[in-house]
């Protein structure tokens, strides 16, 4: 369990990734974007990330 908890982590961190190494600007924007955000509109955004990894993970399991 705990080598899967690690691999798990180091597959979000390459994905976290990907969009700076790519393109930077387009990664800046996005990040300028969500500061423009409300805390609501971040809470949701969080619920709904957190919702779909637990669906996904009921579905791989």
């Amino acid at each position: 369990m705990t080598d899967a908890l690690w691999l798990a982590l180091a597959l979000v961190l390459v994905f976290e990734g990907l969009l700076p190494l790519l393109s930077p600007a387009r990664w800046r924007r996005v990040f300028e974007q969500a500061l423009r955000l409300h805390d609501g509109q971040i809470r949701f955004l969080g619920l709904a990330s957190v919702l779909a990894g637990l669906l996904l993970l009921g579905l791989l399991s």
